[in-house]
């Protein structure tokens, strides 16, 4: 059986992982309304992986004897900006989540909640993936400069991304 102070932060991660699922899917869209399909390809894959990062928690705190209970999300902005902003608040939210999980692991360890350890080893390691991806490709972005007409070849790429 989880205990209560893990079971509530799980359940605050449970509802970060699926807000941010959420921001991800309405940078898509905004996106889409830039004619960047690549780009938004790209965010709906984003939206997919993260509700599945909230479900691999939810499942995770019913397997333990929790009670998952669901938070509120936020309505995410309609506007983002260019692709380079996009990517920019993409970065700025993963670091957020990854301190969010950190914070999480500590928890667990103070709590001597060794399955609790061992289940967030993943969204560490996953984090780590998160944080690389969106820094390279808002690397990339700025590189890009005034050559807008790299941006659809960078579209075209992102737009290769598997759901």
């Amino acid at each position: 059986m989880i205990n209560d102070k893990v079971c509530k932060a799980l359940n605050e991660q449970i509802t970060l992982e699926l807000s941010s699922a959420y921001i991800y899917l309405a940078m898509g869209a905004a996106l889409e309304d830039q004619n960047l399909p690549g780009f938004a390809r790209w965010m709906k894959a984003q939206y997919h992986e993260e509700v599945a990062h909230g479900m691999r928690l939810f499942d995770y705190v019913a397997d333990r004897g929790g009670r998952v209970e669901l938070g509120a999300i936020e309505k995410p902005p309609v506007d983002f900006g260019s692709p380079e902003k996009v990517f920019t608040t993409i970065l700025e939210h993963e670091r957020k989540v990854t301190a969010s999980i950190h914070k999480l692991y500590e928890l667990a360890v103070a709590e001597k909640d060794y399955a609790t350890q061992t289940q967030l080893h993943w969204f560490i390691n996953e984090q780590v993936e998160e944080e690389k991806t969106a820094e390279e490709i808002l690397q990339q972005l700025k590189a890009l400069g005034e050559r807008t007409h790299m941006l659809l070849v960078m579209d075209h790429k992102l737009g290769a991304r598997e759901s």
